[in-house]
């Protein structure tokens, strides 16, 4: 009874999702998009070495596994916000408030709920914020951002990317004046620490930008809550430091469009352009009076690193004022196409090229 049960229920997700109308995407010509996975509330992405995708959850408190033939199987429950996922030397690691937790040997056996173990519990809990998006960085530690804990406020221990060692068990700040990062990747070549931030609401619909920041160094502050988008200062802490006290973002993004998951072009599917690029997801504006985001959006960078133009990648989940999906994270596939979650579909996409290269 409980097969049929499932059964029935994937083959309704499925139906559901077929109906999503992905023909009102937008791409640039030659590149194409289709469903790779049905997900519930699909977030954070992370890819193990047998090519199991890991699929991390806002809401539902559950991870999900996509097997590289399409199955997708719940392999852990009952958590709170686990929107994190980062996978290394075989394990699974899940964010989510206040807890990291670890799946060991996570791809020999995906046919069912296994019991994660907590491997550091000393963050926050406050739920403001509190989702993770979690990463292991070139210097093999995890990266986890701590969110403000409000809109604008100013609270130690806060508003900062920070990360853990787990051959010492040391948790270290390593950017600080970071409102709230649900995104980040490093430069393929310089291996420096790139990531998104969102911006401080009810400052009116155009104030401020989300923001691409550049953190090639441990110990730079960004800004929150005294300075927003690198030149505005906040209308109640502005007044204790000023802008130029700093560092600003290396790019303006929409304001309120909700910049989360971002990473770096590594594959050789796409054109040449598009090598060691960067792709956003917009998850999209909640409190503006006319909407905006609700893409993927793309950075285009110099030989040296400067940015040379921000422009939509694909755009379509929005139509007027109504949004069928919200972008969420991004991910790279060993053949070079680009997976791309949606919370709101709760779909995976994969962003293909076979035009003329």
């Amino acid at each position: 009874m409980r097969r049929l049960l499932a059964a029935l229920l994937s083959s309704a997700a499925l139906s559901a999702a077929a109906q999503l109308p992905l023909e009102r995407v937008q791409l640039p010509p030659g590149f194409r998009i289709e469903l790779y996975a049905t997900v519930p509330n699909a977030r954070s992405l992370a890819l193990g070495a047998k090519g199991t995708l890991f699929v991390g959850s806002r809401s539902g408190g559950a991870v999900h596994a996509v097997a590289p033939g399409g199955k997708v199987t719940k392999i852990a429950d009952g958590l709170s916000m686990p929107n994190g996922v980062a996978f290394r030397d075989g394990a699974l690691y899940i964010a989510e408030v206040g807890k990291i937790h670890r799946i060991e040997d996570v791809e020999k056996d995906l046919s069912s709920v296994q019991k994660p173990k907590v491997i550091f519990d000393k963050l926050p809990t406050d739920v403001h914020h509190g989702w993770k998006f979690i990463r292991f960085g070139p210097d093999g530690r995890l990266y986890i951002p701590i969110g403000a804990p409000c809109n604008v406020c100013d609270r130690e221990g806060y508003a900062q990317i920070g990360r853990l060692d787990f051959s010492s068990g040391k948790f270290e700040t390593f950017a600080k004046g970071v409102r709230n990062s649900v995104g980040f990747d490093w430069h393929p070549q310089s291996r420096e620490l790139w990531f998104t931030d969102n911006g401080r609401d009810w400052l009116g619909d155009d104030l401020p930008a989300d923001e691409l920041n550049r953190a090639p160094r441990a110990g730079m502050h960004f800004g929150f809550p005294h300075c927003h988008q690198g030149d505005l200062p906040d209308p109640e802490f502005g007044r204790a430091r000023a802008c130029a006290d700093f560092e600003p973002p290396v790019q303006k993004l929409g304001p309120h469009v909700a910049a989360l998951g971002m990473r770096f072009y590594t594959g050789t599917m796409f054109p040449p352009e598009y090598r060691n690029q960067i792709f956003i997801a917009e998850h999209g504006s909640w409190n503006r009076s006319k909407k905006i985001g609700y893409r993927v959006s793309l950075v285009r960078l110099d030989p040296t690193g400067k940015v040379k133009s921000y422009e939509p990648f694909a755009q379509g989940w929005l139509q007027g004022e109504s949004a069928w999906g919200r972008p969420v994270d991004l991910e790279v596939l060993p053949d070079g196409s680009l997976l791309v979650s949606d919370d709101s579909a709760g779909a995976v996409y994969r962003i293909s090229y076979s035009g003329a290269r």
